[in-house]
């Protein structure tokens, strides 16, 4: 029996010596594993729990007019944030107790808190960011007193972005504006380990902040410390890292604030005299004038001088964050559609020009006369001149400065029958409709701002894609309604090009619809003999050390294939626009508003427009202006003809570029008075090391 009880022992005693061992190799292995291959993940989790990082956001770049003048900048504020790794160590009454100070001293609710700090995106040593830019009565008691707000980090940067309108410049529709990285875009940067965005970025949504976004949000820096158990800072040697945030580059651009702040100028003056005017044709009301764009641009280069619209906004409602009610406001006033670039509209007669180019270019001559009578029968209809008005037999000069509808409905139809007699054949050639797509209308300008509309071309190959477009929808319609006709006749019959089709398209309705800057780009192709331009705002981009870092050169897209004779003949017709004929009956539609002005010393050329809005809507008017130097196109919806609504503003536009004054009838050009005195600049402003700017050399600040 005791030999059996030893054996029963010894077994007993095997087990446990067996378990013990067990336990230190598993042990043993754990402290290996914790040790060695995975000791630098938890030396790092070891020291993120005893530091703290404060993101250091970097100054975004300055954006500048084409002589330094600041449109965007930066101002000195004061961000609060919470750190949530102070409140992560309290008790749970005290955290509550914490939140409420918190509350009571950002006046934020803690329902806002506690959202913000759920809906955080950094990193789980990053404070949270509470509230930016805020008041000295806020932040001023938490920085005197630390050791009740323990939880809170009070942090100076100057990086919050600062639109300083100078000379009263708006630019809303060039700047855009800057709002916080979202989730998918933060996910983004992190998933391409792009060190230029951070859970607290802010990114450009729309102008040129977001064209050159990439350039202007500079590369973050961070202050990183080490803190007790209790989450306060500890001092001493090494206690800190600092990493300087790098700034942002500058962008400089075309834009010169003074020709910008007179185009804002003009345009609201504009309008506002439409709104006090009565529509003596079609309403007999006072004017909507609802909208407005005025362009200005360099017709040798397709560089943005200004673009201006109404309604626009303060770009600074969007800094720190827009409230839902001025959000609101801004969606249902339209300020936030871009008009120069998004506007799409029929162009009215400013379209006759490049019809006449194409008429000329596909053998008709300019002095081939057709007749400008009142009116023009086509099928049962009677398609009108402006007024009733009848001019007898003129040739394409003397139709272009009249703007007689009549004589280009019989050009329409004159190629219409040459060419295309079916209405149902879109491949029919049509010179006409071709040579509107070479001069850009139809695709995009591709300016350097973003969200531009494509426009329609309202030819044959136009009216295809529109009807195929909307085919299924009009189909439907009268698939459910048969009594539907204006669905029926456009399932059926909406690709059709009639000859009524030909003779709207000729005098710019119909289906047509072109934005304001398509407009300029192709008046700028006629005044430099037919090279097309891809617009831009962007002129350099230039590193905080004053390093041009990218030069933006102007992008031919296209030279019109056109004859050159064709446009030479429509650049010498478009000047009689702007100037009575003595030998004829009549003067051009701009001449009432340019009389007296040097017109023939300044090469300025013209053509207005007054596009049909609709039944009972009053016409959108246009004037397009030029010469060697320049386009001026202004457009403003239901406010009549378009020397009506805009000659006055044009006319005074070109008088600033110009120095032109003196008596009305006897206006002289006086180059001291000029906003350009010496031509266009083609320097760079100069930017030392220092990131401040100087004026570029020849220009006044």
């Amino acid at each position: 029996m005791s030999s059996a009880a030893e054996t029963s022992s010894r077994l007993r005693l095997v087990v446990i010596a067996t378990l013990l061992g067990s336990l230190f190799v598993t042990l043993g292995v754990r402290l290996y594993y914790v040790q060695v291959v995975r000791g630098d993940t938890y030396q790092t989790v070891a020291k993120d729990e005893s530091m703290r990082k404060i993101i250091l956001q970097p100054a975004r770049g300055l954006i500048v007019d084409d002589r330094g003048v600041p449109l965007a900048n930066n101002r000195s504020v004061v961000d609060i944030s919470l750190d949530r790794a102070v409140l992560a160590k309290m008790p749970t009454a005290d955290r509550a107790t914490a939140l409420k100070r918190a509350s009571q001293a950002l006046h934020l609710s803690t329902s806002v808190i506690e959202k913000k700090i759920r809906t955080f995106r950094g990193g789980t040593v990053e404070p949270v960011p509470l509230v930016s830019d805020a008041a000295a009565n806020v932040w001023i008691p938490i920085q005197e007193q630390p050791e009740v707000y323990k939880e809170l980090v009070v942090n100076t940067s100057d990086t919050a972005r600062n639109y300083p309108a100078p000379g009263g410049v708006n630019a809303a529709d060039i700047l855009g504006y800057i709002s916080s990285i979202t989730s998918a875009e933060y996910a983004k940067a992190q998933a391409s380990n792009d060190p230029t965005l951070n859970a607290t970025s802010v990114v450009g949504r729309a102008g040129v902040e977001q064209t050159y976004d990439k350039w202007l949000r500079g590369v973050p820096g961070y202050r990183a410390f080490a803190v007790d158990p209790n989450g306060q800072p500890i001092g001493g040697e090494g206690g800190e890292e600092i990493v300087q945030p790098q700034a942002g580059d500058t962008l400089v651009t075309s834009i010169d604030s003074r020709v910008q702040a007179l185009a804002e100028q003009q345009l609201n003056q504009a309008i506002q005299t439409a709104r006090n005017t009565v529509d003596t044709k079609v309403t007999h009301r006072k004017f909507v004038a609802d909208w407005g764009a005025v362009v200005v641009m360099q017709a040798k280069t397709g560089r943005i001088v200004a673009m201006a619209q109404q309604p626009t906004y303060d770009p600074n409602m969007w800094v720190g964050g827009i409230s839902t009610r001025n959000y609101t406001q801004l969606q249902s006033s339209g300020a936030l559609l871009s008009r120069a670039l998004q506007a799409q509209f029929p162009p009215g007669s400013t379209w006759k020009p490049f019809m006449t180019v194409g008429a000329l270019s596909a053998g008709m001559a300019g002095s081939d006369k057709l007749d400008c009578s009142s009116g023009l029968m086509i099928g049962n209809r009677n398609f009108g001149n402006f007024d009733g008005e009848s001019l007898g037999y003129i040739d394409f000069g003397e139709a272009l400065a009249a703007s007689c509808d009549t004589f280009f409905y019989r050009v329409g139809l004159h190629f219409w029958n040459q060419y295309g007699s079916n209405p149902a054949d879109q491949n029919a050639k049509d010179p006409l409709g071709a040579m509107a797509r070479q001069f850009g209308f139809g695709t995009p300008t591709g300016v350097d701002i973003p969200g531009e509309s494509t426009g329609l071309v309202g030819d044959r190959q136009g009216k295809y894609a529109y009807w195929k477009q909307l085919k299924n929808y009009y189909c439907g319609v009268y698939a459910k309604n048969p009594t539907a006709w204006d669905a029926r006749d456009f399932c059926i019959e909406g690709n059709y090009f009639r000859q009524g089709d030909a003779a709207n398209f000729t005098i710019g309705q119909g289906e047509n619809a072109v934005t304001p800057m398509q407009l300029a780009r192709a008046y700028a192709a006629l005044s430099n003999g037919g090279t097309v331009f891809e617009p831009t705002v962007g002129k350099a981009i230039v590193g905080p050390n004053g390093t041009v870092i990218q030069a933006i050169k102007p992008k031919v897209v296209r030279h019109v294939n056109g004859s050159a004779g064709a446009i030479d003949y429509v650049n010498n017709a478009l000047i009689g626009t702007l100037k009575g004929q003595p030998a004829q009956p009549f003067n051009g539609t701009l001449a009432w508003k340019f009389g007296g002005f040097p017109v023939d010393q300044l090469g300025i050329r013209g053509k207005t427009g007054s596009a049909e809005g609709g039944v009972g809507k009053s016409s959108t008017g246009w004037v397009a202006t030029y010469n060697k130097d320049y386009v001026v196109v202004m457009v403003i919806d239901q406010a009549g003809t378009g020397s009506g609504s805009s000659g006055d503003a044009v006319r005074a536009i070109w008088s600033a570029l110009y120095g032109v004054g003196g008596p009305a009838n006897a206006q002289t050009v006086d180059p001291k008075n000029a906003i350009f005195p010496n031509g266009i600049p083609t320097a760079l402003p100069k930017i030392p090391a220092d990131g401040g700017l100087q004026p570029a050399k020849g220009t006044q600040p």
